[in-house]
């Protein structure tokens, strides 16, 4: 089983905004498997169904972005997911705009979100897909940028960008980590 967690903030205010890239790509694979997000519990939307032969939990934290940890430790200890099954997809500042990074683990760099699953679950041992969501300009609050929308020069870039992100997750469970990130981060180095 693996458990896949799109990081965001819920409500309308925040729909498509730069940090929600999580939530948008588990919309992607919602629609593409069929797999319904209409379960509410562990402070979260989430919905269950199968990627391949495997079976998955897409999960959309509902405790704002910062505090994503606490329903990604709900979630993992009920399901007793081993943490190399956790695939995070999150937003990232600090890479190409409209960019792909496949991670087997790590740090959490400059995500907050990130930092919260890291501390709750107690590793930083699992896989993350990455989506560049821009740089933001120079004395802009980063808050500020991450919770603004793309702009229309924008929009088929990170749409791409996006459907890429659902096709690295689709790769981890089908394929292997590894394949993913020859895959994906190669691909991404071409285009740099």
């Amino acid at each position: 089983m693996f458990l896949v967690i799109g990081l965001g903030n819920p409500g309308k205010d925040y729909a498509n905004t730069r940090h929600n890239a999580g939530f948008n790509t588990i919309d992607i694979l919602s629609k593409k498997y069929n797999i319904a997000i209409n379960k509410i519990k562990f402070k979260a939307v989430f919905g269950e169904g199968k990627i391949g032969s495997e079976k998955v939990i897409l999960v959309k934290p509902q405790t704002f972005m910062n505090n994503s940890g606490i329903c990604a430790r709900e979630i993992v200890q009920f399901y007793k997911v081993p943490v190399e099954n956790i695939i995070v997809i999150v937003d990232d500042v600090d890479i190409d705009f409209a960019t792909v990074r496949v991670k087997a683990k790590g740090s959490s760099g400059s995500h907050n979100g990130l930092k919260s699953v890291i501390y709750h679950i107690q590793s930083d041992e699992f896989p993350r897909v990455k989506i560049g969501i821009g740089k933001k300009y120079e004395n802009q609050d980063l808050a500020d940028f991450v919770l603004s929308r793309f702009s229309k020069d924008e929009q088929a870039d990170i749409e791409d960008a996006l459907i890429s992100a659902a096709e690295a997750v689709e790769t981890i469970i089908k394929e292997d980590i590894n394949i993913a990130m020859n895959k994906f981060n190669i691909k991404n180095k071409a285009q740099d």
